[in-house]
């Protein structure tokens, strides 16, 4: 009885000295390692991504801000919380039209699209993205006529649609907009009863989802939305990529009115032209660049 009773507690001390050789075993297993491991990782740098961004200070996240596209990359970031919205939408990022503004002492606003341009700044070019992003309020029509752009610029129509931000042009007026820099025009109307909407002379010109209007009188040879003069740079080297060239790119736009659609007088030329027919209207996509050898130069669209 006595030997009995000192085996038992041996057998019972014996199966937990097993259970923990087993679980050392499995923890010393090479597979089961990794697993825990990429866990930890994981974890830990989730938790240390979602602290550093929110760690950086105003100017920091006003600098990341400035590299993103104003539409929808901009406008999204405004979406995430109160300090984002207030950073997104800093003047040093948009310059604002709003012709209902009486206090023209609020920064970045501006009474019309002219004053708006000339206090825009004059950056140097990053990778060909526009500088300054001019925000253009929705609602009326914005009177422009004859107005240089010699800084490079976006200029965005602020409604939901091109048809809720329409600048015209009146008569008497070579052009609405006058481009000598790589620009871009998105999300507007852009109407002029004679002479042309857009003239284009250098730099990048793209126009994208907009509307582009002129007269559809027995006039309309008079009138024509897209006027490029520029040529070729000469200066631009065979190692620089093909997005540095002089030329207009539009996409998704609608044209109407005018006897041709593009007039082009300096050594670009239309090429790549596709056409859809919507519901009322057709939406152009063409680039207007360095003519090709196949390319007729005075071929109008």
């Amino acid at each position: 009885m006595h030997n009995k009773s000192q085996t038992e507690p041996k057998e019972e001390e014996g199966h937990g000295v097993g259970s923990q050789k087993n679980t050392r075993a499995m923890m010393d297993d090479p597979p089961l390692k990794q697993h825990l491991k990429r866990s930890q990782r994981t974890k830990s740098s989730s938790s240390s991504s979602s602290s550093h961004i929110t760690n950086l200070d105003d100017g920091c996240l006003m600098h990341i801000f400035s590299f993103l596209l104003p539409i929808p990359d901009r406008f999204n970031t405004a979406l995430v919380c109160h300090r984002w919205k207030y950073l997104a939408c800093h003047p040093r990022l948009w310059l604002r039209v709003d012709r209902s503004v009486k206090d023209s002492s609020e920064p970045g606003v501006f009474p019309n699209i002219e004053t708006a341009v000339a206090a825009s700044r004059h950056v140097k070019l990053m990778l060909f993205v526009p500088g300054d992003t001019i925000l253009i309020a929705a609602g009326g029509s914005h009177h422009v006529a004859n107005i240089q752009i010699r800084k490079p610029l976006c200029l965005i129509g602020a409604g939901e649609l091109p048809d809720d931000t329409t600048l015209v042009c009146s008569r008497g007026s070579d052009s609405a907009l006058e481009f000598l820099s790589t620009c871009k025009l998105a999300n507007l109307t852009v109407r002029a009863e004679l002479g042309c909407c857009l003239l284009h002379r250098k730099g990048r010109l793209t126009i994208d989802g907009c509307i582009l209007q002129c007269e559809s009188n027995p006039l309309d040879y008079l009138s024509c939305p897209i006027v490029s003069t520029a040529s070729s740079s000469s200066e631009v080297l065979p190692s620089q990529t093909k997005s540095n060239s002089d030329g207009v790119f539009v996409s998704q736009t609608r044209i109407e009115g005018g006897a041709k659609a593009v007039l082009t007088s300096g050594d670009l030329a239309l090429q790549r032209v596709r056409v859809i027919y919507a519901r009322t209207s057709l939406l152009f996509w063409f680039d207007v660049e360095q003519m090709c050898d196949q390319i007729d130069h005075d071929k109008p669209l």
